[in-house]
């Protein structure tokens, strides 16, 4: 029997309903995160939330059964599944962790009980979970990405943020250890730094926050160009849904001073990008020093308004120096990486590039399943010409 549709193309319709049961499940996170965070004591598996995120996995997985039916044989095969394009083969994978997760969290709460504290972050079922959403929320984005252009209307932009959004707020929540959006510490004045504290640890946090909040900035610019606003949105929405779940008794200005100044951070980059002529990389290497420390730097700058600031000048500002080079290091990075010439077109589902065809236009092949053209090829000169980054 022969498929009904192109295993790569995608309506809108089922991108939206994809995004849709990815909303579902990332909501029944958000929803155990935070009655874990406000009730400590919860010791039952049979909660109301966990509810919600595990009819989310069960309505995400009947999503992807429902976009695979009409794109593949009756009695598929391991290879008909291996030839489905990563648009959905990510989210399937996605979806085998969360099945496994699910059943091995649920086993494991019976047998040794209810994680609390740390343990919540190094539970093994959770890992599987967190990941599983991940990858199955990154899908609406992953099948938009096989459209052809590097440009966004406006409901394919409100889909690809959300998409991306929903894939790493999981993230966000799991790194709450590792996080400099879930907790308002800036030092305690006089006090001897020691190497192994919790000002180390919030470091470090610094260090984790800066490659999240990035990265999808970084990967979506990679395919598109960015609408005005959206990398704005990737920063300020992790911030402020972080704070309402682990914050949400201490005052609001740390999630709102992340939010202002990611949006002042745009715009400074935005406008310095239409008066320096770079590279398109140069652009986003610059913005990876340059952003950090506008966002961070302003917190600090509101911090000590507020609640005070206790680190000394060797602390904020070696604090504020490995930001940027972390901004700057996972731009370049990110900008980087490219699929193998022959391996792009098997993951992207279109035929193998020619032996004529040059490297530059295999490079414009995106890891997100999206194949290269002389369109995005063009397109990326623009910006190379006009100096404009995508963001």
């Amino acid at each position: 029997m022969t498929k009904s549709v192109p295993s790569g193309s995608f309506g809108a319709r089922e991108r939206w309903v994809l995004l849709v049961a990815s909303a579902w499940l990332v909501s029944g996170l958000q929803l155990d995160a935070y009655a874990h965070a406000t009730t400590p004591e919860l010791e039952t598996f049979w909660t109301p939330w966990h509810g919600v995120l595990y009819s989310g996995i069960a309505v995400s997985g009947l999503t992807l059964v429902w976009l695979m039916r009409p794109r593949l044989p009756v009695i598929p095969t391991y290879s008909t599944v291996l030839a489905l394009p990563n648009a959905l083969r990510i989210p399937l994978a996605g979806m085998a962790l969360l099945l496994v997760g699910g059943g091995v969290d649920t086993l494991w709460h019976n047998v040794f009980g209810i994680e609390q504290g740390l343990e919540i972050f190094v539970s093994p079922s959770h890992e599987f979970i967190i990941l599983g959403m991940a990858l199955v929320a990154a899908g609406p984005a992953l099948m938009l990405a096989g459209k052809p252009g590097r440009g966004l209307s406006v409901a394919d932009g409100t889909l690809a943020t959300l998409s991306a959004l929903l894939s790493v707020l999981p993230l966000h929540i799991y790194s709450l250890h590792a996080s400099a959006l879930g907790i308002m510490y800036f030092g305690e004045p006089g006090d001897t730094v020691r190497i192994f504290s919790i000002d180390a640890q919030v470091m470090h946090g610094y260090l984790f926050s800066t490659v999240l909040l990035f990265l999808p900035i970084l990967i979506m610019g990679r395919r598109w160009r960015l609408p005005i606003g959206v990398p704005t949105v990737l920063v300020a929405v992790p911030a402020v849904l972080m704070h309402l779940m682990f914050l949400s008794e201490e005052g609001w200005w740390l999630a709102l001073t992340v939010a202002g100044a990611a949006a002042g951070a745009e715009l400074v980059l935005r406008l310095a990008g239409r008066v320096v002529r770079w590279s398109v990389d140069a652009h986003w290497f610059a913005a990876g020093l340059v952003a950090p420390l506008i966002v961070w730097g302003t917190v600090l700058v509101a911090a000590t308004q507020t609640v005070g600031v206790g680190w000394n000048v060797h602390m904020v500002s070696g604090l504020l120096t490995l930001v940027a080079i972390t901004g700057g290091l996972t731009a370049l990075v990110a900008r980087r990486v490219q699929p193998a010439p022959a391996q792009a077109a098997y993951l992207t589902g279109a035929p193998a590039p020619a032996s004529t065809e040059s490297a530059a236009g295999t490079q414009g092949a995106t890891a997100t399943g999206s194949p290269a053209g002389t369109q995005d090829a063009a397109a990326a000169d623009d910006e190379s010409r006009t100096g404009v980054p995508a963001s």
